[in-house]
């Protein structure tokens, strides 16, 4: 935290040029995990893909996600939220990761999450595959389930890959489950669309109670009848929000390791994203950016604007709510 009552800002473009100095989410200061009481919010980077099924590559996305937010501004054109100036914002760094070694690599993300958790710091990850989520879960949500609100093409909420494979970037939400992190209750999928393996793939996911809205749905109904069906299913408990970039059609999120066409605008995913201010959240992520893919950096620049809006929202919980109370896992 910087002298008197002033928080950490952006490196101001005016002064340093973006395309100069060090690389840090939204041009922040690095901040080491052990001044992590510091700060109310922290952008961490999870560069991992070790649960990736088919194309490889989101290791990669927190650096080029890093590169993008450079664009990013102070204040957000339409809500007004100036993040930085409503709590102390930073750049955590990267968890520190083996590429090979998957079990290592979900202990070494729950570890570091714990303790950002145990300070009452609210996290916003970039991935990363989305198995990092689980991890993550287990590092703010054990004791306390939360609910959420999912991004996606696909539910994620397979059982095994390859003969029994259970961690995988298809399986993170019915092991959150099945831990007992995730409330399928108040979880809501949306944009949820393409082939699958089975007709039976989606089974679980709606037997224990989660709503699935196909993309499909989305795009039959307003924006204003889908927002207030999310907020009656998470309520005003504790909440978290997954954003995976293959939520996006292609053609505006080339670079992603599950691309499924027919999907949402970058437009729409903004105003479902903006529409969310006022929920009681814990944390969000951004995953699933694969810059050997992207084409321009374009998915890249899609992954720093999203982060933005959901630390907009972050920052909006932290100055209605607080910081997190660590004792129940609760903002």
């Amino acid at each position: 935290m910087t002298s008197g009552n002033a928080y950490f800002q952006p490196q101001d473009a005016s002064q340093v040029p973006r395309y100069a100095g060090l690389s840090t989410f939204m041009r922040l200061p690095l901040v080491e995990l052990e001044r992590v009481g510091d700060i109310d919010i922290g952008l961490i980077g999870i560069p991992w893909d070790a649960g990736t099924t088919n194309r490889a590559g989101a290791r990669h996305g927190p650096r080029e996600v890093r590169n993008q937010s450079s664009l990013m501004r102070k204040v957000h054109h339409v809500s007004r939220i100036a993040p930085y100036d409503l709590a102390r914002v930073a750049d955590l760094g990267d968890v520190a990761l083996p590429p090979m070694d998957l079990m290592v690599g979900l202990d070494a993300i729950e570890d570091f999450l714990a303790r950002v958790h145990a300070a009452g710091v609210r996290p916003l990850s970039v991935g990363g595959d989305h198995l990092v989520t689980l991890p993550v879960f287990r590092g703010i949500a054990r004791g306390a389930p939360l609910g959420m609100v999912h991004f996606d093409a696909h539910s994620d909420t397979n059982d095994s890959y390859f003969g029994g494979q259970r961690y995988t970037h298809g399986t993170p939400f019915r092991r959150a489950v099945e831990e007992n992190l995730l409330d399928p209750k108040r979880t809501v999928q949306i944009g949820i669309r393409g082939s699958v393996y089975d007709p039976a793939d989606l089974d679980f996911a709606k037997a224990v109670g989660i709503r699935v809205i196909h993309m499909e749905e989305v795009a039959a109904r307003t924006d204003e009848d889908l927002l207030a069906e999310v907020r009656a299913i998470v309520g005003d408990a504790s909440t978290y929000i997954s954003f995976d970039v293959d939520c996006l059609d292609p053609c505006y999120a080339p670079g992603t390791g599950t691309p499924e066409i027919g999907g949402m605008t970058t437009l729409q995913a903004q105003h479902l994203v903006r529409g969310l201010q006022g929920l009681r959240l814990v944390g969000a992520d951004v995953v699933e950016v694969s810059p050997p893919f992207d084409v321009g950096g374009m998915t890249s620049l899609v992954g720093a604007t999203m982060a933005f809006e959901l630390l907009c929202l972050l920052a909006d919980t932290h100055a209605r709510l607080g910081r997190l109370s660590v004792a129940r896992s609760a903002a």
